[in-house]
Formats: C-alpha cells, sequence, structure tokens
C-alpha cells in the first residue's frame, strides 16, 4: 500500500515513516521486499502449493519467489469430480509458463498427505504431452506447506528446498541438451540451430518466413559477461512477447557446460 503524505510534511519524518511501515512489513511476513529493493532474476522453476481445499502457485526466480494465484475446489475436496476441475484450471494456469520455456514444476504438499502424488497421477493420465516427448516438463515433489508469504518465507530457508530445485531444473536442462542435440544430427537445412545473437535478431525480426524461433537458450555467464548485455536483454523480452521459449541455464551445470562448448548462445529454429 503507498504512504501518503502533504507537501508541507517533513521530508526526514516522511523517510522514517516509509522505513518504519516497511520493517513492519517485513516482520509480519508479509512482504519479502519491496518493489525496488530486489531484481527477481530469471525464471526457474513454478510452485505449486497444495492444501485439502486448494492449489496455491507461485513464479520461481533466480533471486527471489513470487505469489501467482490461488485455485479453489467448487464443492467437496473428496468430490472426484471436484478435484478433476481443480487440477485441470492448475493445468491451465501454468500453460503460460510452459509456453514462456519454463518446464520444471515443484509439488509441494503437507508431510503424510497424497496431494502431489495425486496430482502427478492426473497429468500421467490426461496429459501425456507433459511427461513425454523432447518438451517434457520436470515434477518433483517435496514435503512442506507452501499456501502463504508465511509458508514460504519458511521453506526457502530449508536446504531441501534449494536442493530439489537445483535437481528438479537440470532435469529440465538435460531435455533441453537432447533437442539440442536432436537438432544438431537431424539431416537436412543446417540451419536448425544458430549460434550468434545476429542471426537470432535477424530471424526473431523478419516478418514473413517458413521458419522461426522455438527456443532461445544462453547461460548466466553469457548474460552477466556480454559486453552487449542490454542488446541480449531485449531480445529476450521480444522473445517473451512473440511468445517464444527462453531458458537461463547456469554455466555450471551439466547443461551450461554443454551450452558453453556450443558458446553460451545457441536458438533453436524450427521450421513452419
Amino acid at each position: 500500500m503507498p504512504i501518503r503524505f502533504s507537501i508541507s510534511e517533513n521530508y526526514d519524518r516522511y523517510m522514517d515513516r516509509r522505513r518504519d511501515c516497511y520493517h513492519k512489513l517485513v516482520k509480519n511476513g508479509e512482504v519479502l521486499k519491496t518493489k525496488k529493493s530486489y531484481r527477481r532474476g530469471y525464471p526457474v522453476a513454478m510452485l505449486l502449493g497444495f492444501e485439502e481445499h486448494s492449489v496455491a502457485l507461485w513464479s520461481v526466480f533466480s533471486k527471489v519467489v513470487k505469489p501467482l494465484r490461488t485455485l479453489r475446489t467448487n464443492g467437496n475436496p473428496t468430490d472426484p469430480k471436484a478435484l478433476y476441475n481443480l487440477y485441470e484450471c492448475t493445468i491451465d494456469a501454468l500453460r503460460p509458463s510452459f509456453k514462456e520455456g519454463v518446464r520444471s514444476v515443484i509439488l509441494v504438499s503437507p508431510p503424510k498427505t497424497s496431494y502431489s502424488k495425486d496430482f502427478r497421477n492426473h497429468v500421467e493420465k490426461h496429459h501425456s504431452w507433459l511427461v513425454h516427448g523432447t518438451s517434457k516438463t520436470a515434477f518433483a515433489e517435496l514435503a512442506g506447506n507452501a499456501c502463504t508469504i508465511a509458508h514460504l518465507t519458511s521453506l526457502t530457508r530449508n536446504p531441501a528446498f534449494q536442493k530439489i530445485v537445483n535437481e528438479t531444473t537440470t532435469e529440465e536442462n538435460t531435455n533441453l541438451i537432447e533437442l539440442i542435440e536432436i537438432k544438431l544430427n537431424v539431416t537436412g537445412p543446417k540451419d536448425n540451430v544458430l549460434y550468434s545473437l545476429e542471426e537470432a535478431e535477424s530471424l526473431m525480426f523478419r516478418s514473413k518466413t517458413n521458419i522461426e524461433p522455438e527456443y532461445l537458450l544462453l547461460t548466466d555467464k553469457y548474460l552477466a559477461e556480454n559486453p552487449r548485455k542490454g542488446r541480449i536483454n531485449k531480445l529476450l523480452q521480444i522473445a517473451a512477447n512473440k511468445k517464444i521459449k527462453t531458458r537461463i541455464v547456469k554455466a555450471d551445470s551439466a547443461a551450461g557446460k554443454r551450452l558453453s562448448q556450443l558458446g553460451g548462445f545457441v536458438c533453436i529454429v524450427k521450421v513452419l
């Protein structure tokens, strides 16, 4: 909530009020940081916090976890139809992230419950495209609570959380590297994979063509150390606007090392 003050109010008093308000919110677990005090980083995974009547969706970035929305059952949570509808709404809520290239999903449910397992069974039965093929999604389960900011604050301090995030994204990145290897070994045109920023830009800005970018992959080291960082960020933003999948991979991971061998930047192309 914005803090309002009159023009005649002393500036020092205003800043004192603002600091007091911020620290009070942090103490109560209502905010992680103010909007201007952090950079969220790049997308890493999606997190689902299950309870008996609801699913809380969170976006996991490299520097922060942000809430998206909470979905609730309509009717008795033990009713198979109500659960089916809840799971379908959850999949629909995840689709935008899938289209952006995020293919890691962490499922969190209280200990001694089967909420996460039940959801995975639903996915395997009704959405096999999420668990098979080169663009499959990496799922992982973690016992805990993830329905409120207070829950998330506690969860993210647990070493098991960071471990499972790393394991899940490693699985996802391995799937992406397999996709690159398939493209590299395919017979036919040699432009299935582009290795330079200039080539990707040229294809991205081309108005009419029978090929288009499918994935932009780069390492965090390539992004951090490249003198054209602003240009890269602009390309990533344009890719997001065009619904082109993008992933930033840790350079010290197995997938990152393979990507570094290719120059640290790869654009996977698909033929229309």
